[in-house]
């Protein structure tokens, strides 16, 4: 069976298209528990459907230094650079999938199609919007500055364990699940927020307006604890490329801003105790997993810079216009980050099959548009989005597409896929004790 190819060289240009093949075998998976999956052996063979890639691209227009490899800092061209509005990297992780699992491998494929038939894409923008394509994925030592080594080689061994059996459960309450290809794929995924990040500080240096960056990747990973997988997720993206961004370019203090509809209690985990690390979460009052309530704010030397905002089931683009104003831009205005890192998810949306809150593609282009903002006034407009939650298609594509607008400063197409008759009254009462709570906690 054909692998998955790993490029090693990292270039600028336009689209990168996946040529999908799956091949036609077919079966069952075996489930396992974490604890178990590396006492698994001889198991009976099992396939599932399996997807393989393969990317073309022109390696013309970058280059890379080789130091510590293979961590690679970009050097793509000052010119580039300061054209450019937006820059992002995709890791669709196509031989990562599990048949009928929301967290499929249809959702990056589906944004890049939305990017391209609403003209946001490189073809369409040129020197505006610009992929980074053939980056390298972050190396285990990029990694285990948020997870323990015992994950990471452990998940590491379970490849042959998912290989004879297809397809393997290696946490239980997701369910998150791995197939031969998911610890390089996941590798890869964690390496465009790295890639990102070198892009993103090198454009602040050339100038005051440095493109914003965008990780379209999967497996998302706010949910994944220091310990193990968690919730549809392998690695903390997010969490790594934070570490990253303190360890490589010395920007100490890191805010990251989390709006998935779930709270991400591993991104939380990894930072509890840090004083320069500020996470703030607003999510569904008692979604998955469960964790993230309001009294939750850091513990020893990180107490105080870890702000969880529970919203009521319901709220929509009130509670977040109301929580942007009054908890995320006083917060960060208080914490003076070096740059702003944003758990992007898309599940809070009023379609999504997963929870039940109300936001729009309104809300999302709001949220982008006024982030934006906050990190010219407060960081050099530092700032990478990292693809989390969102499992109706339809909304995921639409949403990062008005996202897209709202980094172009472009009028939001919102009113083309909102459709009013869906939404109902927000609990306007219950949001605003629970941001009054929220504020009273924090002095804000």
């Amino acid at each position: 069976m054909e692998q998955l190819w790993v490029p090693s060289l990292p270039i600028l240009g336009g689209r990168m298209l996946p040529l999908l093949r799956h091949c036609c075998a077919f079966g069952s998976y075996h489930a396992l528990t974490w604890r178990s999956i590396f006492q698994t052996s001889g198991r009976e063979q099992k396939q599932i459907r399996s997807w393989s890639a393969q990317c073309s691209a022109n390696h013309e227009g970058a280059s890379v230094s080789d130091k510590d490899s293979p961590k690679t800092i970009l050097a793509v061209p000052d010119n580039s650079l300061l054209d450019a509005r937006i820059l992002y990297c995709t890791s669709p992780a196509l031989g990562h999938n599990k048949e009928a699992h929301p967290e499929s491998n249809k959702r990056v494929p589906a944004i890049v199609d939305a990017l391209e038939k609403l003209e946001l894409s490189p073809k369409h923008r040129g020197s505006q919007v610009l992929e980074i394509q053939n980056f390298n994925p972050a190396s285990l030592d990029d990694v285990a500055r948020v997870h323990s080594r015992s994950y990471i080689t452990g998940l590491q061994k379970a490849m042959s364990a998912a290989a004879d059996e297809g397809l393997i459960l290696i946490e239980g309450t997701g369910p998150t699940y791995a197939t031969k290809t998911t610890f390089q794929e996941s590798l890869v995924s964690a390496g465009a927020g790295i890639t990102l990040v070198d892009s993103v500080v090198a454009a602040s240096k050339l100038g005051p307006n440095p493109p914003l960056g965008f990780a379209l990747v999967r497996p998302p990973g706010h949910h994944a604890v220091p310990q193990g997988p968690m919730g549809f997720c392998v690695f903390g993206n997010i969490a790594v490329a934070a570490r990253y961004a303190q360890h490589q370019h010395g920007l100490k203090r890191v805010m990251i801003i989390d709006f998935d509809v779930h709270h991400g209690n591993g991104t939380s985990d990894a930072f509890y105790d840090d004083p320069d690390i500020f996470f703030l979460s607003t999510h569904q009052f008692g979604s998955y997993p469960g964790t993230g309530r309001i009294n939750e704010v850091g513990q020893g030397d990180g107490e105080g810079t870890t702000l969880n905002l529970p919203l009521p089931g319901g709220s929509g683009d009130y509670a977040m216009r109301c929580a942007f104003d009054e908890v995320i831009a006083p917060s960060a205005q208080r914490f003076k980050p070096d740059i702003i890192l944003v758990s992007a998810g898309y599940d809070a949306h009023a379609l999504d099959p997963l929870a039940g809150l109300q936001f729009t593609t309104g809300t999302f282009y709001m949220l982008a548009s006024s982030i934006k903002q906050l990190a010219k006034e407060l960081c050099g407009g530092r700032c990478i989005f990292f693809l989390e939650g969102g499992y109706n298609l339809q909304t995921l594509s639409s949403s990062v597409a008005d996202t897209f607008r709202a980094f172009l400063d472009e009028p939001s197409l919102a009113a083309q896929f909102d459709d009013p008759a869906m939404l109902f009254e927000e609990p306007t009462r219950r949001i605003k004790e629970a941001i009054e709570n929220a504020k009273g906690i924090h002095s804000l």
